[in-house]
């Protein structure tokens, strides 16, 4: 059998989960994106099966893009990442599944940005399309403020500044929910708790166990399935009408999650990619 795991710098979550991996009995092969050279008209690779683990998303996506035209099975799956690494491909995906998630407005001019916000009412959260770790986040609170960053979004001219991502604010109580989901289940949850707004561990947040009730466990999967499923973070929000999903991570972090739940994340990922490739291994 043959196991790619597709990455970039090795973190602390690829050491872990080479090392269930090994535990496993099996090895694996590293392909390093910043190595890769695709050749589109030559004999394919064969793996059994790929882990996509990129820092990038743009890599990711063309990668696995290719590798599944080739037929190689991958976790997670390039449409997967092309849904999850767009917040509009996502809450698009989100609400057409009919999955609670905050009202979001899209928009592609100031102009309209700003009727957008007005329409929604301050304070709001404008966020890039494409983007992770809670950066490039803004609250809105007031029209002085909505025009200003307007401003200096339209000024600095990118793509990623040209679409308007305009989403209500949802006064969480000091916390968000972070759950994983792998296959068709949804192993373990953490609290992620902050003084400030936003609430990423990468920003700062502290992870707390958070037990996977019911509402958790059935918005998490809904979220999941409406993305394309595989192993997935879903963020949640403990909104005052219910509880609403606010993101899906197709790539997540999860150093910070097996001691506080206590579930061995990496061996459940390897679970799903040996299901995946249709493989058998070492039992742990």
């Amino acid at each position: 059998m043959r196991i790619g795991v597709l990455c970039s710098r090795i973190r602390a979550e690829e050491k872990l989960l080479f090392e269930a991996f090994t535990r496993r009995g099996m090895d694996i092969e590293r392909m390093d994106d910043r190595e890769l050279v695709f050749d589109l008209r030559a004999e394919p690779a064969r793996f059994d099966v790929v882990l996509e683990r990129c820092l990038h998303h743009s890599r990711a996506l063309y990668a696995l893009r290719i590798l599944n035209q080739w037929g190689i099975p991958t976790v997670n799956t390039y449409e997967v990442a092309l849904t999850c690494g767009d917040k509009i491909n996502t809450t698009t995906a989100l609400v057409a599944a009919g999955v609670p998630s905050p009202r979001t407005l899209i928009a592609f001019t100031p102009e309209s940005a700003l009727e957008a916000i007005e329409t929604l009412g301050y304070p709001v959260v404008l966020k890039p399309a494409v983007g992770s770790w809670g950066r490039l986040l803004a609250k809105i609170s007031d029209r002085e403020a909505a025009e200003a960053l307007l401003e200096h979004k339209d000024t600095l001219g990118s793509y990623q500044h040209a679409i308007f991502y305009v989403q209500e604010f949802v006064d969480k109580p000091s916390r968000d929910i972070r759950s994983f989901v792998v296959g068709d289940e949804t192993i373990c949850a953490i609290y992620r708790e902050s003084n400030h707004w936003i609430t990423n561990t990468a920003r700062g947040g502290r992870a707390r166990n958070c037990p996977v009730t019911a509402e958790i466990d059935r918005l998490s999967r809904a979220a999941a399935q409406a993305v394309g499923g595989g192993v997935l973070a879903i963020d949640l929000l403990e909104h005052p009408d219910g509880m609403v999903v606010s993101e899906v991570n197709y790539t997540m972090e999860f150093r910070n999650s097996i001691e506080t739940t206590g579930v061995d994340i990496p061996a459940r990922i390897v679970d799903q990619v040996l299901r995946v490739g249709e493989l058998e291994a070492v039992p742990a």
